[in-house]
């Protein structure tokens, strides 16, 4: 099947479809989102039942600006768009993404006709580019690579946040997630609490029984802070060595001191030696008569200091700082 549009002065666009569809839907493949962008309701129809035959989730906007209004409410992987349309063309729309949506990744088709040269859509953020007519086997092909890629770029971001031993976040991942964290909380006007969590006598422990010993004592401990904090909305962290980091998002004070309190009980309670946790837990609310920077480093340092005074008042507790 071929599907032409015309305009004024300019070709014919040809899309040439087959109209074989794929006899089973790959299940990663239906979990992707692309949409396709064309001011022209039969290309972008016909192009939305293409790349669905394909296994893809499949979202239609008839321009830039109705584009972005999808984004906004939904969770999309990948823009497919034409880059000459009335209003916001193709490269004001790929220039909005890149700076907004950094997750999404763009696609640009163009005609022949047309003078934005590869090199030019590359360099401002699309990952591929597609020549008109389009070729149903080349889309294909380009979609593919595009989702392969994106899930290898995912998966190494994945790893490079993940600590090698505990498997939790690591020092990286906060110091990338704690600016955000503080800063949503801030505009969306809800309490968020940082723990600091340093083990006791771990040194002597690690000396004693082996490194082997400190290690799965490292990994129970990330284990409990899995445990007593919340799947996909708490976020926990190993900072280095044996000291570790909890953001509690939508936690006031009393709250977050019973949360740590748990975690310090349920390590205490699997007996390793004579470690013991000190936990210094702090609010994270924004002091806008400072630089945004400055208060950051300031939170985390009310945060390590709560922390130390728990080690000056015995070790084997918690102190709160609101």
């Amino acid at each position: 099947m071929k599907v032409r549009r015309g305009r004024k002065n300019q070709p014919d666009k040809i899309i040439m479809v087959q109209t074989q569809l794929p006899n089973k839907i790959d299940e990663k493949k239906n979990s992707v989102v692309v949409l396709v962008v064309d001011d022209d309701e039969l290309v972008r129809r016909t192009l939305s039942i293409l790349i669905s035959s394909f296994g893809y989730h499949c979202l239609i906007a008839g321009d830039g600006v109705e584009a972005i209004a999808v984004l906004q409410s939904t969770a999309v992987d990948l823009v497919f768009s034409d880059i000459v349309m009335p209003g916001m063309d193709g490269l004001e729309l790929l220039h909005y993404i890149v700076e907004n949506f950094k997750e999404t990744d763009v696609i640009i088709s163009t005609g022949y006709h047309e003078k934005a040269s590869y090199s030019e859509v590359i360099k401002a953020g699309a990952i591929d580019f597609i020549k008109k007519p389009i070729d149903q086997a080349e889309l294909e092909a380009k979609l593919a690579r595009a989702v392969r890629e994106r899930r290898m770029m995912r998966d190494l971001e994945r790893l490079s946040m993940q600590d090698g031993l505990t498997l939790i976040l690591n020092r990286r991942a906060f110091d990338e997630r704690f600016p955000d964290e503080v800063e949503r909380a801030h505009r969306q006007n809800y309490p968020l609490m940082l723990a600091i969590i340093d083990i006791d006598n771990f040194k002597e422990y690690n000396d004693e029984y082996g490194h082997q010993a400190g290690d799965n004592v490292l990994i129970s401990l990330a284990e409990i802070l899995k445990v007593c904090t919340r799947e996909s909305v708490d976020l926990c962290f190993r900072l280095g060595g044996d000291e570790f980091a909890a953001l509690l998002p939508q936690t006031n004070a009393t709250q977050g001191t019973e949360i740590v309190q748990r975690i310090l009980l349920s390590f205490v309670e699997r007996k390793f030696g004579t470690t013991t946790l000190s936990i210094g837990i702090v609010s994270c609310q924004r002091n806008e008569a400072i630089p945004r920077e400055q208060d950051e480093r300031v939170i985390k340092e009310r945060a390590d200091q709560a922390m130390y005074d728990a080690k000056k008042n015995g070790k084997n507790c918690v102190v709160t700082r609101v």
